[in-house]
Order: structure tokens, then sequence, then C-alpha cells
């Protein structure tokens, strides 16, 4: 928190004053990175891009995103964690206090595999859903146990479990 207000050039009681809780304050400060990130994925899509390649892009992107913004990252995953500790439930789309809500993270993932799954480019099971919560899921409990992992490693992991899982053996 203290980070952040300080980003902002305001103290940390006028930050949290701004915001209803620390899971807002936190998933809008994080959200412009994620909305870059589904931003391509619908380029891609409305391009016609291969789902592989277009998904290897946003897993380097994602890795790169949780490294260089480790800080943040943390706070994030954090925040979510909590939140749905204190849930006990899947993010819910009317729910404006949920940092999953606010933050469409695994939107971009979701969106690209099911774009592979619907043109025949990437298997059906497991679900898009399923699938594109594990990595990002995975992504984030790395940048909290292995911060310092570079992000090619990171992406690497998560580009070899995404594509082992989803693709036709050959």
């Amino acid at each position: 928190m203290e980070d952040i207000a300080a980003d902002a050039g305001v103290s940390v009681a006028t930050a949290y004053n701004h915001f209803p809780t620390k899971h807002v304050l936190i998933g809008v400060v994080f959200a412009p990175h994620a909305t870059t990130l589904l931003v391509q994925a619908d380029h891609d899509i409305a391009r016609q891009r291969p789902a592989r390649d277009a998904l290897a892009d946003q897993i380097d992107a994602l890795a790169r995103l949780s490294y260089f913004h480790r800080g943040l990252t943390a706070a994030f995953t954090a925040a979510v964690l909590e939140y749905t500790i204190r849930t006990e439930h899947t993010p819910d789309p009317a729910d404006d206090l949920d940092p999953r809500t606010i933050v469409p993270l695994l939107d971009p993932l979701l969106h690209l595999i099911r774009y592979g799954q619907q043109t025949g480019q990437l298997r059906t099971d497991p679900s898009a859903e399923e699938i594109s919560s594990t990595i990002v899921n995975l992504l984030l409990v790395r940048s909290l146990n292995h911060k310092d992992e570079r992000p090619e490693t990171t992406a690497r992991l998560l580009k070899i479990l995404l594509f082992r899982t989803m693709t036709f053996p050959t």
C-alpha cells in the first residue's frame, strides 16, 4: 500500500479513502496491465492469428508483467487469495469489489483458448475456463514463490503446461 500511495504522490490514508477496500485499490492499479493484454488477444483473434502463436505471446507478456511489476503482482495475488478465501466462490461479474472482476487477468488466455478450441487448433478438454485459470493461478503463485525467476523461465513452464495439455499429439 505504501508503494502504491507513494507512486500516486498521496498518503496511505488518502489512497484508502478514495477506494472502498484495499482489494479495489490494488485492482484499479493493476487493471491497465491486463487491459492491454486483452486488447492484444482480441486483435489476434480478429486477425485469425494461429492460436498457438497468440497464446505463446500472451504467456510471455504475462510472465514479463509479473516479473517487472513484482511488488504489484504480489499485492494483487494476495488480494485475490484473500478475497477468494473470504467469499468462498468464483468471481461474480456483478461484484465490483472483487479484484478478480476488476482485473480480467485470465480473460486474454480464456478468449484465445476458446478461439483455438472453436477453430479446431486446440483440444476441447480441459475447458478454456479450467486451463486458463490454472495457468493464471500458477503464474500468480510462482510470482510469490519464485519472485526473482526470470520471465523466460516462468513463461517456458507455463507454455509447456498449456501446450502439452491443449495441443493434439503429432
